[in-house]
This record gives C-alpha cells, sequence and structure tokens, in this order.
C-alpha cells in the first residue's frame, strides 16, 4: 500500500506542476484564463452588433464560451486562439461533442503570432499591458470595419463607439 500511496503522491504532484505552469504560461503570454458568465458573454456580443456570417475571433479563447455562443445563437464562423494547452485541449472536447466543427476551430498559439486580417470582430479579455502590445497588431491587420470587444479593460488609442460601463464591456471600430 505505500507503493500505491507514493505513486498517487508523484501523480497529483505532478499534475499540480503542469497546471501551475499552464497558468503562469497563459499569464505571461497574454492573461489566465478567468471565465466570463454567460449573461455578459451574451451581451457583449449583442454590443458588438455580431451578424450571421461574420468571423469572431476570440483572443485567449479559454473554455470555448464566446465563440461557441457566437456560432450557436449568432450563425458566425468563429476562431478560438488558445496558449494554454489543457485548455486548447478541453476546447477540442467541446466543439467536437457539440457537433460544431464546420462553424468553430481552436488554434493552439499566441495570438500576437497569428494573422487576424479575416477577422470581421475581435473579442479581448486580456491584461491592459497586452491590450497596449495588442493594439498595434489589430490596427496593422484588421479591416476597417473589423469590430473589437474588450471585457474589462480599455485600448487606449482606439474609438470606443459602445459601451456598457456597468459591464465594463468596451467596443471599438478601427475606421
Amino acid at each position: 500500500m505505500d507503493d500505491l500511496y507514493r505513486y498517487t503522491v508523484i501523480i497529483i504532484v505532478i499534475i499540480a506542476i503542469i497546471f501551475v505552469f499552464s497558468i503562469v504560461w497563459s499569464t505571461i503570454k497574454g492573461a489566465p484564463w478567468f471565465p466570463t458568465r454567460m449573461e455578459k458573454v451574451r451581451k457583449m456580443l449583442n454590443l458588438a452588433a455580431i451578424q450571421p456570417g461574420e468571423v469572431v475571433y476570440d483572443l485567449g479563447c479559454g473554455d470555448d464560451r464566446f465563440i461557441i455562443t457566437a456560432a450557436r445563437k449568432f450563425g458566425t464562423k468563429a476562431v478560438g486562439i488558445e496558449v494554454d494547452f489543457f485548455l486548447f485541449l478541453w476546447c477540442q472536447f467541446l466543439i467536437t461533442i457539440l457537433r460544431l466543427r464546420k462553424k468553430v476551430i481552436v488554434i493552439y498559439r499566441d495570438f500576437f503570432k497569428k494573422n487576424l486580417s479575416n477577422a470581421d470582430v475581435v473579442v479581448c479579455f486580456l491584461w491592459p499591458s497586452t491590450n497596449k502590445r495588442l493594439q498595434e497588431k489589430l490596427v496593422k491587420e484588421l479591416k476597417s470595419t473589423a469590430r473589437i470587444i474588450s471585457n474589462k479593460f480599455l485600448f487606449d488609442d482606439l474609438p470606443l463607439v459602445a459601451e456598457d460601463s456597468e459591464e465594463k464591456i468596451y467596443v471599438y471600430h478601427l475606421r
């Protein structure tokens, strides 16, 4: 029984180390995963006036809730970009069991290294410092009609076109 206990402890410690590394890695790359309430997800997508057929990107898609909602409720094609391998695997599982493979894709990658030029809408729930670094990329790559939805944190130099100050939802256009 001592060996079983020892192996169990070792496995738990290894899983905990991997979990902590995963959180630290995603924090360094943009922001840690922190789920947004589903009510707020719907408010954000409504405030950005998401239309059927648009392409919605979620940078650091976490557990897929924005892109799944965009695809199912708004009829969009949705792309999630996730740097946390475990969240990426979870997303793959979810879009498979929900049978959304034709409408939703998740890419395991650093969103700073992914071209975003075909996005109509970009969803962000990132640190202010990450938004500051990301702003130049968005201006450079997105089409002028694209909208950016930010949860909680502002983009300092983009034109704000809609907001819900109580919920801290901000929508920007590049024009």
